[in-house]
């Protein structure tokens, strides 16, 4: 049950950056570029995500387990370290970049573009090298 309820929970996910052009990385650059021809459009997609994600995370305060697994897993500290940093750092400026961030671009992948496969198996290797580097 578990991996059906997290393999619908990543095709609702795709689905809704299929929709909202998320996979599109002219789309996310257009909303990034707060210059002339700015769309602001990816904003209504954050609120609506905002307004889906807010009221589930004040419900499951006040559940002991979620319903299908036997506990959560939410992060363990709250502290802004220097991994942190680094990785948001990292993240920021392969969006602002690129126009992908990790899930769109995966999603992204069945378009074949060459630029997107690039994208992907460099994010991949980060992974591995971030990995490694706190070893």
């Amino acid at each position: 049950m578990v991996i059906l309820m997290a393999f619908l929970s990543g095709l609702l996910m795709t689905a809704g950056i299929a929709v909202s052009a998320m996979i599109d990385p002219n789309k996310v650059l257009g909303f990034l570029h707060l210059g002339p021809g700015w769309d602001p459009s990816l904003a209504l997609v954050m609120a609506g995500a905002l307004a889906v994600f807010l009221p589930g995370f004040l419900l499951i305060r006040k559940r002991k387990a979620p319903v299908c697994d036997t506990q959560f897993h939410l992060p363990k500290s709250n502290r802004i370290d220097k991994p942190l940093v680094i990785g948001a750092l990292l993240f920021g400026l392969g969006w602002g970049l690129v126009g992908y961030c990790p899930g769109p671009a995966i999603a992204a992948l069945t378009s074949g573009s060459v630029a997107t496969l690039v994208f992907v198996v460099m994010m991949i290797i980060g992974w591995f090298a971030a990995r490694k580097a706190r070893l």
